[in-house]
């Protein structure tokens, strides 16, 4: 089975938009390294002419264009129309968000104000901004959270996601660990906490779900081999209906309490479930690298004990 590879496709047409300080800037330049025409706050009077020229000539290299509440004319609720009002191209919405307190924070090291605060604090403005893009969230094709992403990461994402050529289903497969915050960039997450937890096996503690011992134990498990099944099964179901849909990038999450053992598993052995369906899986682990902790393991298991119905 394959993916549905699609040749000579239109060129793409990406509009950049979301929250001030949520890294419009960062994705711009990347895209640009990436081989696009990149442009930021352009005008929306102004977006036909420079998709197409003057001359309407037929356009090769995919566009992005960065807009948001600085842009003369910017209007979110008109843009999703505007932008599939452009002939010729396959238009698309990536919204970047971030959590308040980490904009507040990086408004905080830069020193700038908000674009919509300009004689008020920063939250000010992000609350305003939010109600003000609600519907270009909503409408949006893809929704990037950008408050765990360094600029390296966030740079590493978009490769994934746009460095393609959009010609391929990008699928990416990532583990993380609850107790340090959900995957903010998946689509599709999984909670293995259903399974015995191989940090508390003192011989798995300082290993990972990439070593043998810990795939082993996991794999050992009641409900892993059915959970395994059927959640790949979802997979290819799934993974060809959102690439006939128009999505070129589906991001699948795995977690567990901290990230570095069942989670890990998963993943790895999805990715190979996958390889023999015929797609080109990524993988990402993000919270592999990071020390064994068991305040934070044991924290997470008190609570699953309190959440459960008293007897």
């Amino acid at each position: 089975m394959t993916t549905g590879r699609r040749s000579q496709r239109a060129p793409r047409l990406l509009l950049v938009t979301g929250m001030s300080g949520a890294g419009k800037s960062t994705v711009l330049d990347a895209l640009e390294d990436m081989g696009w025409d990149t442009v930021d706050n352009l005008p929306t009077a102004l977006l036909h002419e420079f998709v197409h020229g003057p001359d309407r000539h037929t356009r090769q290299a995919h566009v992005a264009v960065g807009m948001d509440a600085r842009s003369r004319g910017f209007d979110p609720q008109a843009l999703p129309a505007l932008l599939r009002s452009v002939p010729e191209v396959r238009p698309e919405i990536l919204y970047l968000d971030a959590t308040g307190a980490e904009l507040i924070r990086r408004y905080g090291e830069t020193r700038r104000r908000h674009p919509l605060a300009a004689d008020r604090p920063a939250e000010d403005g992000i609350a305003r901004e939010r109600d003000l893009t609600a519907a270009l969230r909503l409408a949006a094709d893809a929704v990037l959270d950008t408050t765990d992403l360094k600029p390296a990461d966030l740079r590493d994402e978009l490769r994934r996601r746009f460095g393609d050529e959009g010609d391929e289903l990008v699928v990416t497969i990532t583990s993380f660990g609850f107790a340090r915050g959900i995957s903010r960039t998946a689509d599709l997450v999984f909670d293995l906490r259903f399974l015995p937890n191989p940090h508390w096996v003192d011989e798995l503690r300082p290993l990972t779900g990439a070593d043998a011992p810990v795939a082993d134990f996991v794999a050992v498990q009641d409900g892993w081999a059915e959970f395994m099944d059927r959640t790949e099964e979802l997979l290819a179901f799934l993974l060809p209906r959102y690439w006939e849909s128009g999505k070129t990038y589906v991001g699948a999450a795995f977690g567990c309490t901290g990230g570095r053992h069942r989670s890990v598993a998963a993943a790895i052995a999805m990715a190979e479930r996958l390889r023999h369906r015929g797609f080109s899986p990524n993988i990402r682990h993000r919270d592999l690298a990071l020390r064994p902790n068991d305040s934070l393991e044991l924290g997470q298991e008190r609570m699953k004990e309190l959440k459960r119905p008293q007897e």
